[in-house]
């Protein structure tokens, strides 16, 4: 709704502007941040940063595109229930963090789609679209003071105060280990994800945990290499022909996370692949080697360079680490993060965030052959003498 104009740039002369200079202008949502962006021309700028600017500040929200964006949010939910990937991570959120509001989908249920009004929206950003939970980003052929004028022309009458001049603090969100299923045996294939807690972004376990995610690694069937993979897990995968896909993940919010893998199977191997990614889980708290914290530590700055690739990445990253850290961290400090991890450090950590912790599962499909939660369970953790 933000997008679709304002009193000085109705729908039509916002589209003009836009298309004319040869933009991109868009928005996104996720589960604690909004971003809206406009790709131009570096000789744009100010037209972008006033464009961007009148949009935040003084969206039209008319009720015939209320309307019509209403239509389009729900055909987007139907096309997002196809993707069983987002679905099983709605899930697995429902259950890690039920009661809270990370428990929720990033577009809530449909009948909340259908009842917003105007003035529920206009609400919801005179109470939230505020100064001081918000980051004006650039990247690209642009200098610094510029983009410091214009934020200050273009952005300078956003409002700094809240009720009570306090801004408000959310309470933190809970973790519960706990599981969804939703068996459907019509369907070709099983999608598992499964998690323990992970950290907020800005606790210093994160960087441990993100070379233990890039160890366990991610593999598809339809990968070269054959059983040449530096994983460990892609090796056993390949050698057992277990699986169709795995990915593991380390998702950081504000104060919490989730740290765990995604699973694609037939259902019939249900059992051996669940088995095998969880002894992977035991082998980083045991027994992982210092030649395999060094090899995940190259891919994990390979990683971070690779998702810099363009203005647009690189400008998003700017504003989500300083919404988490307050500043941007450079590529160097990452790097010397990621070096100063060995592996007695990483067995240190993964042991004191997956070791012996109840998990949240969530699982989808042909699912008979899933092992009992208990099960599950019991199998984070070795007895050993």
């Amino acid at each position: 709704m933000v997008l679709k104009g304002t009193k000085e740039h109705p729908r039509a002369v916002l589209e003009e502007e836009v298309e004319n200079r040869g933009a991109h202008l868009s928005a996104y949502t996720s589960r604690e941040q909004t971003a809206y962006y406009m790709k131009s021309l570096a000789k744009d700028l100010p037209k972008a940063m006033e464009l961007v600017g009148d949009l935040i500040q003084n969206s039209s929200l008319s009720e015939p595109e209320l309307e019509h964006g209403r239509k389009l949010i729900l055909q987007e939910m139907q096309e997002m229930d196809g993707n069983l990937g987002e679905v099983v991570f709605d899930y697995l959120h429902a259950a890690a963090f039920q009661g809270t509001p990370l428990g929720y989908t990033v577009m809530g249920p449909t009948e909340n789609v259908k009842s917003l009004s105007r003035s529920n929206l206009e609400e919801f950003m005179t109470n939230h679209y505020k100064a001081p939970r918000m980051v004006v980003a650039a990247s690209g052929g642009i200098h610094h003071d510029e983009v410091m004028g214009l934020a200050s022309k273009h952005f300078g009458g956003v409002s700094f105060k809240y009720e009570n001049d306090v801004v408000p603090v959310l309470a933190p969100c809970r973790f519960t280990g706990s599981q969804i299923l939703v068996r459907d045996d019509a369907m070709p294939l099983a999608h598992i994800a499964i998690a323990v807690e992970g950290v907020g972004s800005s606790n210093p376990d994160m960087v441990p945990l993100s070379v233990a995610s890039t160890l366990i690694g991610s593999w598809d069937r339809t990968y070269g290499g054959g059983a040449n993979q530096s994983s460990r897990l892609a090796q056993i995968s390949v050698e057992n022909k277990l699986g169709h896909s795995f990915q593991s993940f380390n998702t950081c919010y504000s104060d919490t996370g989730l740290w765990g893998i995604y699973l694609v199977c037939d259902g019939q191997n249900i059992e051996d692949t669940v088995h095998f990614a969880q002894g992977e889980w035991m082998h980083l708290c045991t027994s992982v080697t210092e030649s395999e914290v060094t090899r995940a530590k190259n891919t994990l700055k390979t990683h971070l360079v690779a998702q810099l690739d363009g203005t647009t990445p690189t400008c998003a990253d700017i504003g989500r680490q300083v919404l988490s850290y307050g500043r941007r961290i450079s590529l160097a400090e990452w790097n010397a993060r990621i070096d100063a991890v060995d592996a007695q450090t990483l067995r240190d950590v993964c042991s004191r965030y997956i070791y012996d912790k109840c998990p949240a599962i969530a699982a989808v499909g042909p699912i008979e052959q899933l092992p009992d939660y208990n099960r599950i369970r019991s199998a984070m953790y070795w007895l050993r003498l």
